[in-house]
């Protein structure tokens, strides 16, 4: 009596299957088969809730028929309602423990919910009913991925697919498998192949478009995605990303509609805005800049990046402009982005007073305002330094976190010194050094004397040019390596960065090494070259910015790198601690009092005096006192002691202490400025 709906079934004709399996209902309504088989054929016809409705007939006349509570969750995970269908396959593989398909259905749940080790738990499940299934690999290799060993499931699906092919759930894993790897144009066939069985899936040509342009392949994707649009498929979200599509295609002119239909909708989305202004950029439309932005303005007047834009549609400080600026401060009274356009207005035509005159309106608004701030304590260090001392402390009394304290304490320091408070300057100083000393790194070991060195070796023919910058905390020698960067010269920074190359001239052990016999100086140099190319360096030639510097890696220079030139920075040792003291260091080395660094300072500076001074290796000394802050002298200064041409940098920032400003805190730091004056002299600094 189920011949004729299955075989209706099996060619696709839904009314047929339709017909006859009401029929059978009509013939026998106590029979579950007949009712599971309705179902089924409502299913073909797309009427889903029908489909579910007839399952529960048929459950409400089996209850322990495992398979229709299978087929229960496949109608309840189509209609999105993940509870009830896990709750379903729950209940079949209760009622026998061998139902494959939930512990699948199950596992893709889990994956979907991000619960792995439930997924791997049910995979295991399946596999001991059906190890070789491609479902198995399925759930196995997706989340082998999610555990992030790609390779690995890579490995797992493509196994699996040659032997499965056309398995729809194995051939979806391999896809997110080769995006994983950064294959994407075999992402792509997968994916590809997929939708021929789901023409109408938006997610899925989504994917693919956006795969196309990982590829470069900007015009496809475009045409791919806008496809969806113009069969009435599209989002709000996918006319957005046609536009971008298009842009980066290219194609300017058929950005602007589905941008603008994205922007209709979605107004406050920033994204969608950004590449409206990118193409309002590109075509100069300013025109229609301004009646979009007005029209979405009209209806949201207190959208600040709305008004952004909008100011940017306008030439900077032009009439415009400001008209633009007071309907903001119309629109949204006391709102401070609008009353830091008006203050950056005032500031264009030199009208300093109205611009601190809002700066006091938006601390008055929100009190602690940082930017507002700042600029107030600025103005009264020029005016009034104690007033500007005043204002800090007021700010650290109501600061709410400590990281905010400090860097007002350290501003502190600045006003204090402003306002020739030296010593309670050098004492808020030294404390916040002290405070976050265990944060900071070690002062490096230094050896106590060289010993006998070896020759100076013969330059190599072709000698690639080597230059070993270093300058101790305070020298300012990180302007030279922003000169060197500037320039695009081969400076490497790296060793201050988060990811250092791995060499011995990274360890702080390396010099006493040398100098016992447990390190040989060709093996050091050796390493140095063999991380060059991880560094980005294949030709030799490297500018290395060094973490530390010690005569004893002499012992390994002189005989294997003659090549090299060490460039080393100074200033007067006194203005080097006053600096390392106020500011830190590059290096970010723990200051834990003035004296210990003035003493570990004082050593370091005494060997490249007696490097200098013997002429022990090729080097420059760079004395940075007079044009740290002068671009052009800097540049030139590197240059002619390189012989090269650079290119001086277009600024360096705002002076911190002027050349001999140690002699305002001669008297605090009496004690750590002895222990520097004999090493000054040294090197040609005045003893007062």
């Amino acid at each position: 009596m189920y011949e004729p709906i299955l075989d209706a079934l099996r060619r696709g004709a839904a009314a047929d299957a339709l017909s006859a399996a009401r029929d059978a209902v009509a013939a026998n309504p106590q029979d579950p088969t007949a009712h599971r088989l309705l179902a089924a054929s409502l299913q073909l016809d797309g009427d889903s809730a029908g489909a579910l409705a007839a399952v529960d007939a048929a459950l409400a006349l089996a209850p322990d028929d495992a398979g229709l509570h299978v087929e229960r969750a496949g109608l309840l995970l189509g209609a999105r309602q993940l509870d009830e269908a896990q709750a379903a396959l729950a209940r079949a593989t209760g009622l026998d423990p061998n139902q494959f398909p939930a512990y699948i259905m199950q596992g893709q749940l889990a994956l979907s919910r991000g619960d792995i080790a439930e997924a791997e738990r049910l995979a295991r499940l399946a596999a001991r009913i059906a190890p070789d299934h491609p479902q198995v690999a399925a759930i196995e290799g997706m989340t082998t991925l999610r555990r992030g060993d790609a390779d690995r499931a890579l490995a797992i699906l493509s196994q699996a697919a040659q032997k499965a092919p056309d398995e729809p759930t194995l051939r979806n894993a391999l896809g997110f498998a080769y995006i994983a790897k950064g294959h994407f144009a075999f992402a792509e066939q997968c994916f590809r192949k997929q939708l021929e069985g789901q023409p109408e899936s938006v997610p899925l040509r989504a994917l693919i478009a956006d795969l196309m342009r990982r590829q470069g392949r900007f015009a496809e994707a475009a045409d791919e995605a806008a496809a969806l649009l113009e069969a009435g498929r599209g989002t709000p979200g996918l006319q957005r990303v046609v536009g971008e599509l298009q842009l980066q295609a290219g194609r300017n002119e058929q950005a602007l509609a589905p941008l603008k239909a994205a922007f209709a909708a979605m107004p406050r989305d920033r994204r969608t805005l950004e590449a409206l202004i990118e193409y309002w950029r590109r075509s100069n439309d300013l025109d229609d800049a301004r009646a979009t932005l007005d029209a979405a303005l009209a209806a949201h007047p207190q959208e600040d990046n709305l008004w952004r834009a909008r100011l940017a549609a306008e030439p900077f400080a032009g009439p415009e402009a400001l008209a633009v600026v007071e309907r903001w401060m119309e629109a949204a009274p006391d709102y401070i982005p609008a009353l830091q356009a008006r203050a950056a207005i005032h500031d264009h035509f030199g009208e300093t007073d109205e611009a601190d005159a809002i700066a006091y309106q938006i601390v008055a608004i929100q009190p602690g305002h940082t930017q507002a701030e700042l600029r107030i304590v600025d103005r009264l260090l020029q005016t009034d330094p104690l007033a500007a001392v005043a204002r800090v402390r007021d700010l650290i009394e109501r600061a709410p976190a400590v990281d905010a304290k400090r860097l007002l304490r350290q501003l502190l320091g600045r006003c204090l010194d402003v306002a020739g408070e030296s010593a309670q300057a050098a004492a808020e100083w030294a404390a916040l050094q002290a405070e976050v000393a265990d944060q900071r790194l070690p002062l490096p070991p230094l050896t106590a004397a060289t010993g006998e060195l070896a020759p100076l070796a013969p330059l190599p023919d072709p000698a690639p040019g080597v230059l070993l910058l270093w300058g101790p905390p305070g020298s300012l020698v990180d302007r030279i390596a922003l000169n060197f960067d500037y320039a695009r010269g081969p400076i490497r920074i790296d060793r201050y960065g988060p990811q250092p190359p791995r060499d011995p001239l990274q360890r702080y052990g390396t010099p006493q090494e040398l100098l016992d016999g447990r390190l040989d100086g060709a093996y050091l140099v050796s390493q140095w070259r063999a991380a060059l190319p991880q560094r980005g360096i294949a030709d030799g030639q490297v500018f290395d910015w060094l973490l530390w510097w010690d005569n004893a890696l002499l012992h390994a220079l002189r005989p294997h790198l003659p090549e090299a030139v060490v460039m080393f920075a100074i200033r007067d040792p006194r203005d080097m601690l006053l600096e390392w003291l106020a500011f830190d260091s590059p290096q970010r080395f723990q200051l834990p009092s003035p004296e210990v660094a003035a003493q570990w300072l004082a050593a370091s500076l005494a060997q490249i005096a007696e490097l200098h001074e013997g002429d022990l290796f090729p080097h420059r000394l760079l004395r940075l006192d007079d044009i740290a802050y002068d671009p052009p002298a800097l540049a030139a200064a590197v240059g002619a002691a390189l012989e090269i041409a650079l290119p001086p940098l277009p600024a360096l920032g705002i002076r911190h202490f002027a050349p001999g400003h140690w002699r305002d805190y001669a008297g605090p730091l009496a004690e750590a400025f002895a222990l520097l004056t004999p090493v000054a002299v040294r090197l040609g600094y005045p003893e007062n």
